[in-house]
């Protein structure tokens, strides 16, 4: 038991000792000071710059950076959805796989575009090399270095004071990519080739097996994929297994690097926030405050697995001596990764937006797969996606200071700015949009024959499985439960539909309070104005129960009709 202990301090241990240097890298990279990569990346931008023609240094209003992401994001998805639906008339497609449907390519594209990743599809089978080469791996780069731009447009609206203008959205796009997210994926794809992940252009193999039979073993550019699924928190797996495949993760030694990978920019971003509104200190309270979060959810997912199945539930199994003992949860995991490994991973995918698996979700025991439903439910802010995580959590940070402000009669201030009724209206849209999106497709969505006849499941696990799939779309994760046929034009179009709402929405309100606050002066020093540390003991307990009851209380209902009732039937206790 003490490995896996090592492992969960050794996982912690890095990624705050990676928070520091790479924060400060993206600091430095976004104010334009010189950096290692400068010989890399410059060349690059340079390029990129006279592709679109226009003015990188040159910045938007608020409006104009809104504006720019949509348009951006439109023409990805058009141009996504153009080659689902023509891949097979393009060329690298050596196992002539066919064109998706028109809703399985509309909702992939959206799910690509949002960098969601919901896949109602198999990888190996659906989507072929040159869709998931020029298709859907480049949409895990643009779509991550979006939700970066737009946490860095924030952090300009916050930091600045009466000014007018957030930054420029391509340029902000372009240093995410060239500068962060490009060479570090380039280094990543390496150490997994010398791992064994494929990277290749073959077709598929086919093999004879000893019992006389055949075998088609995919094949593929796999490990460039793998780098930026995890790197952006994406999640999409090139085949249906995700990383429970052993070509996309291999060893113990690829499931942590994959691990550290979701969660390292995201972590990283709070330094960055911290500095560029100089006050360090601030930056590694929020990290504080979501380690914490992580930790509670990683502790009951992984005690879930290991000990809720208990001996009443078994009374025929025992040991030599007649002595019955708590069975350990291996269902759906794999025998390379055990327990620990599995959780690990499922903890950090599912609290970070990513919707890489490498288990099971629908074989967790209630309480395993209830926490993961959970961490997604709270709105990606436990580390969160990349950018999408920071942004999401000074949402709650700011709601929680204007809560606490008014208790104790100040002012409502955060970082030297005053929140007022028009900032909040913009943070309530941007945490209710995501629970009004789950809460109301998977109401109409269990009053469907047709969606009941699809689940692999009754009851209230069956409820979970649908539960899971819209609270999975609209908060831009992308893992699946399993049990439920999601590739019908219904789950399609409204999953879509969700991970669309959930995604811009919430962007547009960030990008409006952006525009908001930029404008604003530094309050006096009035104690009207100071009489609330965001940085204190007292205000880091307000923030979490704030998280817990804005983002959790609109799911807790639905949990008691789904995890919570399916522990207590299995758990015999009517």
């Amino acid at each position: 038991m003490y490995q896996n202990y090592l492992l969960f301090i050794g996982f912690v241990a890095v990624i705050i000792l990676l928070t520091k240097p790479l924060g400060n890298y993206i600091f430095n990279v976004y104010q334009g000071n010189k950096t290692c990569l400068d010989w890399f990346a410059q060349p690059l931008e340079n390029l990129y710059k006279k592709v679109l023609g226009i003015n990188l240094k040159k910045e938007q209003t608020a409006m104009a950076y809104l504006i720019s992401v949509l348009l951006f994001s439109l023409m990805c998805f058009l141009f996504l959805f153009a080659i689902l639906r023509l891949q097979a008339y393009l060329p690298f497609n050596p196992a002539n796989i066919g064109s998706m449907s028109w809703d399985q390519a509309f909702n992939t594209a959206i799910s690509f575009v949002t960098n969601t990743n919901w896949q109602s599809y198999s990888g190996e089978t659906s989507v072929s090399y040159f869709a998931q080469m020029v298709g859907l791996s480049v949409q895990n780069f643009v779509s991550a270095a979006v939700g970066i731009s737009v946490c860095i447009a924030l952090i300009r609206g916050i930091a600045r004071f009466e000014e007018k203008t957030i930054g420029n959205f391509w340029h902000d796009l372009g240093r995410a990519v060239f500068w962060l997210l490009l060479p570090l994926c380039i280094v990543i794809t390496l150490i997994y080739i010398f791992q064994g992940v494929p990277q290749n252009l073959m077709a598929y193999v086919h093999a004879h097996t000893l019992a006389g039979g055949e075998q088609i073993i995919p094949q593929g550019p796999i490990a460039s994929q793998e780098a930026i699924k995890s790197l952006g928190t994406n999640g999409g797996g090139f085949f249906n297994a995700n990383s429970a495949h052993p070509y996309e993760n291999p060893s113990i030694i690829t499931n942590f690097i994959q691990a550290m990978s979701i969660f390292a920019i995201a972590a990283a971003l709070t330094y960055t926030f911290g500095k560029w509104v100089k006050n360090t200190r601030q930056g590694w309270f929020i990290l504080i405050v979501m380690g914490v979060l992580f930790l509670i959810s990683l502790s009951v997912m992984t005690t879930a697995e290991l000990y809720t199945i208990k001996p009443h539930m078994y009374p025929d199994l025992s040991d030599i001596y007649g002595q019955t003992h708590h069975l350990s949860n291996m269902e759906g995991k794999e025998m390379r990764f055990g327990i620990c490994h599995s959780t690990l991973y499922n903890t950090v995918s599912t609290t970070a937006s990513d919707g890489g698996i490498n288990s099971v979700v629908d074989s967790y025991t209630p309480i395993g797969g209830g926490i993961a439903l959970l961490n997604m439910a709270l709105g990606e802010v436990i580390i969160g996606g990349v950018g999408a995580g920071l942004y999401g959590f000074l949402m709650f940070m700011i709601l929680a200071v204007f809560i606490a402000s008014l208790m104790i009669g100040r002012i409502p201030s955060f970082l030297g700015k005053r929140i007022q009724g028009a900032e909040m209206k913009w943070v309530m849209v941007a945490l209710l949009i995501s629970p009004f999106c789950v809460l109301i497709f998977t109401g109409i969505a269990c009053t469907l024959p047709g969606i009941y006849e699809s689940l692999s499941n009754s009851g209230a696990h069956g409820f979970s499985e649908i539960l899971y799939a819209y609270t999975s779309a609209a908060n831009n994760n992308g893992s699946a439960f399993a049990g439920l046929n999601a590739n019908t034009p219904f789950l399609n179009i409204t999953t879509g539909i969700a991970m669309l709402l959930g995604r811009f929405v919430t962007l547009g309100a960030v990008v409006v309070l952006a525009g908001k606050l930029v404008i604003k002066n530094q309050v006096s020093g009035d104690s009207t104005y100071t009489g609330l540390s965001t940085t204190s003991f007292l205000f880091g307990v307000l923030l979490l129960f704030t998280i817990l009851i804005i983002g959790g209380l609109t799911i807790f209902p639905a949990l008691s009709l789904g995890p919570v009732l399916d522990h207590l039937t299995i758990s015999q206790v009517f």
